[in-house]
């Protein structure tokens, strides 16, 4: 009897009802955070097949983590995301979060980072235990800024000391929700950050699949009467930010052209206009 053929993963499943969030009112703190209550799906979202898997069995786990508890066990509630800009990192913790039906509280680093000794360190414990208090998913977004290596001879002793209290918070995080930090510097990081972490995931620059399906989702209420294969494989080496303003360009011009579909010459148009921006931030320095 032959087995049955896998079930090929293409998406995450359906979201939980999302859990009201509670936060003090206090103008000090709420300047810190943003709170996002999480609209966006995962049919607005591309991702790889190993990166869907990781974040199905996170998803399991929060489901079914009164079980887990009940054997001993804890769930993965920390998690990195690594790689290059415009890859899908911020989009993702708000698909994640509208799954699982929690609230994102986004860190604002520019409130967070402080010129005051000793007032940065104070200002993340103050969301990180609010985060730890009530469900949610709480998102620290360009987290280099915060966890760069104490070994960098260019950092002060200050931000040596905010290393040092972002390592013990985040060991003592036990939040009922999830922690996500994001980096597109994954190499400035502090060595002793990765451990802390559950998981690790890496958003890698798009495929010529992963491509051709951004184009779908784009696309789908402005047809293309061309083949886009041809198209895609010219992107390669672009993020799915590049691809979506190549995308956006290329409809505007066709509507004001008054066209009802995709015009190839506008959407070659805006491929080259795109590989013109991609070889100007290939010249400038790198961080």
């Amino acid at each position: 009897m032959r087995s049955p053929r896998r079930k090929p993963v293409t998406a995450i499943e359906p979201g939980l009802p999302l859990i009201p969030l509670k936060l003090t009112k206090s103008a000090a703190f709420s300047n810190l955070v943003e709170v996002v209550v999480p609209q966006r799906t995962p049919e607005q979202l591309v991702l790889s097949p190993h990166n869907i898997r990781t974040f199905l069995g996170l998803m399991e786990e929060f489901r079914g983590a009164d079980l887990l508890r009940r054997h001993g066990l804890t769930i993965r509630s920390k998690l990195l995301f690594c790689g290059p800009p415009g890859c899908g990192k911020t989009l993702t913790a708000e698909v994640f979060a509208h799954e699982l039906g929690l609230p994102l509280i986004v860190a604002r680093l520019d409130a967070i980072i402080s010129s005051f000794l000793g007032e940065t360190a104070t200002n993340i414990r103050k969301v990180f235990e609010t985060a730890a208090d009530q469900p949610c998913v709480l998102f620290l977004d360009e987290f280099d800024a915060l966890a760069r290596a104490r070994a960098d001879g260019s950092e002060h002793n200050e931000l040596r000391r905010v290393v040092n209290s972002l390592l013990m918070l985040i060991d003592r995080f036990k939040g009922k929700g999830f922690l996500v930090a994001a980096t597109n510097l994954e190499e400035s990081l502090d060595a002793a950050i990765w451990r802390r972490f559950d998981e690790v995931v890496v958003f890698d620059l798009p495929s010529q699949r992963e491509i051709r399906r951004l184009f779908e989702l784009k696309l789908k209420n402005f047809p293309a009467p061309f083949s886009l294969a041809e198209k895609a494989a010219r992107l390669k080496g672009m993020s799915f930010a590049d691809v979506e303003r190549i995308c956006d360009n290329a409809i505007k011009r066709s509507i004001l052209k008054r066209s009802r579909s995709l015009l190839e010459a506008e959407f070659d148009s805006s491929i080259r206009e795109g590989l013109r921006r991609k070889d100007i931030r290939a010249r400038l320095p790198q961080r």
